[in-house]
């Protein structure tokens, strides 16, 4: 079993968020996960504003309005929430103050927006010297685009991968959900602990910015070195095709329909080796054929294999399809519903992925953890994500050290 004590790996690491939706919540999220406390402010006034997911679908079970959205939830679970209106003079006094006593100032809002506010990385400077400060936006904050907004969909647009993507004659499809987020997640991450460790090693801090737009681009690999050496554009005939391996090349390679209603199983024949096992199993004539003993041929008759292939897997449960290959060494898995990879898979669960963390306003519920284990510092999440204003009495009291009085004064004034 995995240490179930609270995590040391970032203890004494204080973050400044300003950051939302998932580019920017879900690096935090990762942070707050392995011991940093994480401040998130918000705006007491626009409610919800500056992070849509805060109040929208999907919800929390039946609950619904600004601290039921179930994205908000899953992406800021173990961060402390504070509110400040920074309209007024006040809460930007307050927001200094905090700054001088973090580590890190965190944001994913539009190029100059925290600048405009009066707390652009010079200002922060002048607060505290050695500030980290990471900024993540669609463009990045510099360039020609740096003006420019945009949203998960947008930057795997204009990154390249919506065009690299579908099947053959058929129009760019994209990846879906913004899963763009998830990379600028995951490299902001990384850039907040890098600046983290170079100010732990010479006292410096500095100013890190990060454009979703590129971080994306890291992502098309073999396409990109495709067209930059052999001048071979990821849309050509009978291309692109999701379903299938050019790189490594393996036929037959893909998603096949299984018994039952959108039930599916994939299959990867990686050499020919695979294809005999594969023979084997399948134990039908067609299999036989010389033409599939190489994958040359294969890859020739590529169509007519998947088509044959496809006739043998919709008669049969997709579990039994990729069990009994992989008995014989072929790679095939079924493919799972998030309903079955969460709740009904045993390796999901002995794995601890998905854990229920108590929330002050939606009761119980489950959120996303961190797919990595430590054996010293392992990750936990003790709660969910804080309502609004849910930690102002801690942070602007024994934090901040203001008194009740004076806290209370600040929440009848709108200021937090």
């Amino acid at each position: 079993m995995w240490p179930t004590a609270e995590p040391a790996a970032l203890a004494g690491i204080r973050i400044c968020d300003f950051t939302g939706q998932l580019a920017g919540a879900g690096a935090t999220k990762i942070l707050a996960a392995l011991g940093a406390e994480v401040i998130r402010i918000e705006d007491p006034v626009r409610q919800g504003k500056w992070d849509i997911l805060r109040g929208t679908q999907p919800f929390v079970g039946e609950h619904r309005g600004i601290e039921a959205g179930g994205s908000f939830n899953n992406h800021n679970a173990g961060k402390l929430g504070i509110t400040l209106n920074l309209r007024d003079d006040r809460a930007k006094e307050l927001l200094r103050d905090l700054v001088a006593v973090s580590d890190a100032v965190t944001e994913n809002f539009a190029a100059g927006v925290l600048e405009r506010l009066g707390f652009g990385y010079e200002a922060l400077r002048r607060i505290k010297p050695d500030i980290v400060y990471v900024s993540n936006c669609g463009f990045g904050a510099d360039g020609p685009y740096g003006s420019f907004r945009s949203w998960g969909p947008i930057v795997q647009a204009v990154s390249g991968l919506t065009f690299q993507s579908g099947l053959p004659d058929l129009p760019p499809a994209g990846w879906g959900y913004s899963f763009m987020d998830h990379t600028g997640a995951y490299y902001m991450a990384t850039a907040i602990l890098m600046a983290l460790f170079h100010r732990r090693r010479t006292g410096q801090g500095q100013w890190v910015d990060l454009a979703c737009i590129e971080a994306a681009g890291t992502l098309h690999g073999a396409a990109t070195l495709d067209f930059t050496v052999n001048g071979r554009p990821a849309r050509r005939s009978g291309m692109p095709n999701s379903n299938r391996s050019q790189s490594p090349a393996m036929a037959p390679h893909g998603v096949f329909a299984c018994e039952g209603d959108d039930e599916w199983v994939a299959i990867a024949v990686r050499h020919d080796d695979d294809w005999q096992c594969f023979a084997d199993v399948v134990g039908e004539p067609w299999t036989g054929d010389e033409r599939w003993e190489r994958l040359a041929g294969r890859l020739a008759h590529e169509d007519e294999i998947e088509r044959l292939v496809g006739s043998w897997t919709a008669g049969r449960p997709k579990h039994e399809v990729a069990g009994s290959l992989v008995a014989a060494g072929v790679p095939a898995a079924p493919v799972l519903r998030p309903s079955e990879r969460i709740d009904g898979d045993p390796r999901t669960q002995d794995w601890g992925l998905w854990v229920t963390v108590p929330h002050s306003a939606v009761g119980d519920t489950r959120v996303e953890g961190l797919p990595v284990r430590l054996s010293e510092t392992d990750w936990a999440i003790g709660r969910g994500a804080a309502c609004l204003g849910e930690d102002n009495r801690y942070v602007f009291g024994e934090v901040l050290g203001r008194s009740a009085d004076e806290i209370a004064e600040l929440e009848a004034d709108g200021v937090i």
